[in-house]
């Protein structure tokens, strides 16, 4: 007879995070329940309060697991381009990053939901405080005037918008005006 291995703690608190990112990606901050979030868990309503609080706090912890993400990936392209790269060159290398984040639908999504609960002060706190720390890591990795990092960042909005509309990305539902906008983007600045 196998026996059954406890986790930690720790363990279960990421098994948690996991479950709440998919939770507010599918439903966002307002619609999304507690006691939901530990049933895709497999723990009690009660438990996912001792481990984060309150749902604010878990919403807030699920927002840091996506800027964290973004960070990553951009830190990452970063790394495979040259170091002596333009900034335009790393600009581009992060383009290419941000590709990666664009398919992790429940990230992309987590991530507008972010921006929907803003209203909130302690919410929108940190997500002002986190967008704008990917902002300022753009210019730093890749010394991107403000005008630039600026442009790089509207366009990723774009994108981050559209593919959540699913008129971007592999699975792409047609549609003549996001074609037209997409085409354009890919000769801006040629």
């Amino acid at each position: 007879m196998a026996t059954r291995t406890r986790m930690t703690a720790s363990e279960r608190g990421e098994q948690v995070l996991r479950a709440a990112v998919s939770a507010f990606a599918e439903c966002g901050y307002a619609a999304t329940r507690t006691d939901e979030i530990a049933r895709r868990a497999g723990v009690s309503q009660p438990y996912v309060i001792r481990l984060f609080g309150t749902k604010q706090n878990l919403f807030r912890a699920a927002q840091h697991r996506v800027c964290d993400r973004i960070e990553e990936i951009f830190r990452a392209a970063r790394a495979e381009a040259s170091p002596e790269a333009a900034p335009d060159e790393a600009l581009a290398a992060l383009a290419t990053g941000y590709s990666v984040f664009l398919a992790e639908r429940e990230l992309l999504q987590l991530l507008l939901h972010g921006f929907a609960a803003s209203a909130d002060p302690e919410i929108g706190d940190q997500v002002r405080a986190r967008f704008g720390g990917i902002y300022h890591l753009i210019r730093e990795l890749t010394g991107a005037p403000e005008t630039e990092a600026r442009r790089f960042l509207s366009t990723g909005m774009l994108l981050t918008v559209m593919s959540a509309m699913r008129v971007a990305g592999p699975d792409a539902v047609p549609a003549t005006w996001a074609t037209e906008i997409l085409e354009n983007l890919s000769t801006e600045g040629d």
